[in-house]
């Protein structure tokens, strides 16, 4: 067990060394990747997003492949197509891009809801289906998909069923002075990603998923956890709350939170530190979060204080 906290330690740290001053976002994706879940960022251009999954991916040694989402972008190139070949005279299978292990879906909003559709089979079910044959995807397989703030030059709004497919969402937002201003005086020809170094590999990361699996969940966590997420369908702003998805996706996430700092059950502080960002993409707000001009924080912040937190007592 140390071994593997040792290893996501390692990861995370380079990646601190290129992304400055996001300690905070780069943890939350390695939570979310510990308990097998994809990352959504909505994100203005520029501010690292590739260069971040860039750097996970060597310092956790996947095969990384990054696609531009455009409106010409077909569902075969992600899911691949058959092509005859003379040589062979037959067709032959040509993979897509999701065969790798860590994909980013770089601006998912602004390609066709077809080609979307074709994403969504491939992050809920592991797999592609093309002319009536299914194959699997390698494992570990993660998603980091950005996608531009709403009402963007050429973008659409993504389908509910697809956004639900996300474990998490946030977003890394521009550096503070400080961090901004270490990037500009350590500018050079060398990409700071060059200095990542593997230090572990898909084998380990399925390990510790496996890992986090078996941390302990007290039936009171339990309750304030489905309280949360039924807050969420009764509050006066929202017009559709958290799904039962969002219930499994906040028992993962609070599981590989527990986990990443060393302890082997949840605390109900695990759970509260996760919520905002597996709830947040899923809330659909009704007229009158618009009258009270409740944004997303003020209503989340709203819902934390008004489901009271189990008090621990003795943890095995």
């Amino acid at each position: 067990m140390e071994e593997l906290h040792t290893a996501v330690q390692k990861v995370m740290d380079p990646v601190n060394r290129v992304i400055l001053g996001k300690e905070e976002e780069i943890q939350e994706i390695m939570t979310a990747f510990l308990a097998n879940g994809h990352i959504l960022l909505e994100d203005i251009p520029g501010v690292g997003k590739t260069t971040l999954a860039l750097a996970f991916s060597k310092g956790m040694k996947l095969d990384y492949r990054r696609i531009q989402f455009t409106p010409d972008v077909l569902p075969s190139d992600l899911t691949g197509f058959s092509i005859y070949r003379r040589d062979q005279e037959k067709f032959v299978y040509q993979q897509g891009s999701v065969f790798c292990n860590l994909l980013l879906a770089d601006e998912l909003n602004r390609t066709s809801p077809k080609t979307q559709s074709a994403l969504l089979e491939v992050m809920e079910e592991r797999k592609v289906t093309v002319e009536g044959v299914t194959r699997d995807v390698p494992s570990p397989f993660l998603v980091i998909a950005t996608q531009n703030p709403s009402g963007a030059a050429g973008t659409q709004y993504l389908p509910e069923a697809q956004v639900d497919r996300f474990m998490a969402s946030l977003s890394i937002g521009y550096p503070d002075f400080e961090s901004e201003l270490s990037l500009a005086m350590g500018i050079s020809e060398k990409s700071r990603v060059e200095d990542v170094h593997p230090v572990m590999d898909g084998d380990l990361l399925l390990r510790a998923q496996k890992a986090v699996c078996e941390v302990y969940l007290k039936e009171s966590v339990s309750r304030y956890l489905v309280a949360l997420i039924r807050a969420t369908r009764e509050h006066r702003c929202i017009q559709r709350g958290g799904s039962p998805r969002a219930t499994i996706a906040l028992v993962r996430m609070a599981r590989a939170s527990a986990w990443l700092k060393g302890r082997s059950f949840v605390t109900p502080e695990d759970v509260a530190e996760q919520f905002p960002f597996i709830i947040r993409h899923r809330l659909i707000f009704n007229h009158t979060a618009r009258l009270e001009q409740m944004d997303q924080n003020a209503v989340i912040s709203e819902i934390l204080s008004s489901v009271k937190k189990p008090s621990m007592g003795k943890e095995r």
